[in-house]
């Protein structure tokens, strides 16, 4: 089936990434990570808030206390309503830098690493509490990316990016601790972001493919959606009745002929109706 995609923001992102939806403010969070900077789209009046971040921001979610939560290149770092910044997690490596994160219902950010040259095992993806308190649960990862969990909360889902497969975890929501790691979907790709809908079906970004695809919870592809740009790197669901997916995508590791073709790459993109999201948690820190 073919899918009527919409341009819901036109942008020359670098690296867009982590579309969030607040729905405290209805409106769409999202990163450019090399710019870097955060954006704030709001759909009732077409305008997009761009915020300079202090480092590259991999991911920004928003707080119960106001503000954000953002995955940086050094760690965690806290923007308080007032805008002021500060440190919750230090967590600095030689050319390493934050990627894709996620908050699970309890308010625990998952927050996940990456070098910037890729190198197999270079980064991880650690979870971390509302008071800071941080810890590695996957050590040895490449490029941690797609977080979710299922409508129940009693699965974790999970995508390495290099390993073209996405993983699923058992997952118990009061200790936050994921067991029983094993294969969720081979998607024969490089899967990025992920997100799960209201149906528990996982819906992937596929870096390199123009694609987002959705996997039924057992397993099984059953939707492509394809969009302009090759490089789409993460999904969510939003809009008032959580029923539309917006599409981030980027322009990094484009050459001029592929950028001349895909003039909107960068651009975030959103299909109107397509499924139903759940409600997103804030970070409780």
């Amino acid at each position: 089936m073919k899918e009527a995609f919409e341009v819901a923001i036109e942008s020359t992102a670098s690296l867009g990434e982590g579309p969030t939806w607040d729905a405290r403010t209805s409106t769409l969070l999202w990163v450019d990570i090399l710019a870097p900077a955060v954006h704030r789209w709001s759909p009732s009046t077409g305008v997009n808030e761009t915020t300079p971040a202090p480092q590259h921001v991999g991911a920004a979610k928003p707080r119960a206390n106001g503000g954000l939560v953002l995955n940086l290149r050094d760690g965690i770092g806290i923007v308080d309503p007032s805008g002021e910044q500060k440190w919750l997690v230090w967590w600095a490596r030689d050319e390493v830098r934050g990627n894709d994160a996620a908050v699970d219902a309890a308010g625990r950010l998952w927050a996940g690493t990456m070098r910037y040259d890729t190198a197999d095992g270079g980064g991880w993806l650690a979870r971390v509490e509302p008071d800071g308190h941080a810890k590695v649960i996957l050590e040895k990862t490449t490029i941690s990316n797609g977080i979710g969990w299922s409508p129940d909360n009693t699965l974790m889902y999970f995508a390495d990016t290099p390993t073209g497969v996405i993983d699923v975890f058992d997952y118990d929501l009061d200790s936050g601790e994921p067991t029983s790691r094993r294969l969720f979907a081979d998607v024969d790709g490089s899967p990025d972001g992920l997100c799960v809908d209201a149906d528990g079906c996982v819906w992937v970004a596929l870096w390199g493919a123009g694609q987002v695809r959705r996997y039924t919870p057992d397993g099984r592809l059953d939707r492509t959606v394809t969009v302009p740009a090759a490089h789409t790197t993460a999904c969510c669901f939003g809009g008032a009745g959580l029923t539309d997916l917006y599409i981030t995508t980027a322009r990094t590791g484009l050459s001029e002929r592929e950028l001349e073709t895909q003039p909107l790459s960068g651009s975030v993109f959103v299909l109107p109706d397509v499924g139903m999201g759940l409600p997103s948690t804030v970070f409780q820190g």
